[in-house]
């Protein structure tokens, strides 16, 4: 198995909000500690979990440093430079690298549709602006086109693009790539980290390792070492949270399910509201059923 360049489980960490709609800095460094202490061995900063497409470039870098400063060197720390424009992707991946980050997190253009010649030109440019490692980013459901299999067995030649965070779900293209190159591939949804793993990956990215960070290093450690009852054991434990927490946008409950575990960290900017009451009943009962609360 190809060792993990940014660790096992990484969070993509939600962004504190003050009461007036503001970025939380010193509520952020608090939050990536909780996560550290929890189990994650890395932090996405500014993805779509982080409310990306609703912050701007300098609180992007300033909520890096808040997090940089609070965790660096306890854990690896990844920057999302997202954008469907190439220049303010590589301007973020600078920004970046200033902020001490260990590696940036690419993303597939979204919106714009390119080709896949555009999606591979877009991903170099963003390599090259700085020396830090890259974590591709395949998401169809969000980007609305997939890097296409020659996509990624191309990008992978370059030295600095490492790894990849895969939600694409489509585990035979993914073991092809797996078979042909030494990408670190890296589960992008929660509840298929375990068949992900059977086939090559290295860790997840994850959503409800707000939560259960500690359990799924756990799963990955028993699958490691050929424990795959147990693996699956706590891969079932679990389930209820790997999946409930995406019953709707996962931030939108990754924040609830914070306040309601006593550690709340602010609102939403729009197009993202709050939780309703029914969809906090309904994670109460995913979070009981997963040991959490």
């Amino acid at each position: 198995m190809t060792t993990p360049p940014f660790g096992r489980v990484l969070t993509a960490m939600v962004t504190p909000f003050t009461a007036d709609g503001d970025v939380d800095y010193k509520r952020a460094g608090e939050l990536a500690a909780r996560l550290v202490d929890d189990g994650n061995d890395g932090l996405v900063i500014s993805g779509t979990t982080g409310e990306a497409p609703t912050t701007h470039r300098a609180e992007k870098a300033d909520l890096l440093r808040a997090v940089v400063d609070a965790v660096g060197g306890r854990a690896k720390i990844v920057a999302g430079v997202g954008s469907n424009d190439t220049a303010h992707a590589v301007m973020m991946a600078e920004d970046a690298a200033k902020a001490g980050a260990d590696g940036v997190l690419s993303v597939t253009p979204y919106y714009s549709k390119p080709p896949q010649a555009g999606v591979i030109a877009h991903t170099i440019a963003v390599a090259e602006a700085t020396d830090l490692p890259v974590m591709l980013y395949d998401i169809p459901g969000r980007s609305a086109i997939p890097m296409a299999e020659a996509t990624i067995l191309e990008l992978a030649r370059h030295p600095q693009i490492v790894a990849m965070k895969d939600a694409k779900l489509d585990l035979e293209s993914t073991s092809h790539v797996l078979r042909e190159t030494d990408l670190a591939y890296y589960s992008g949804q929660d509840a298929v980290t375990l068949p992900m793993l059977a086939i090559g990956a290295v860790g997840v990215v994850g959503t409800s390792t707000h939560f259960v960070a500690r359990q799924t290093q756990e799963m990955i450690a028993a699958f490691l070492a050929g424990d795959v009852a147990g693996a699956r054991a706590i891969h079932e434990s679990v389930l209820p949270i790997y999946t409930g927490i995406f019953r709707t946008q996962g931030c939108i409950l990754v924040k609830a399910g914070l306040a309601l575990l006593g550690f709340p960290v602010g609102g939403h900017r729009l197009p993202l509201v709050d939780a309703t009451a029914d969809e906090i009943t309904q994670l109460k009962a995913d979070l009981q059923a997963a040991s959490v609360l």
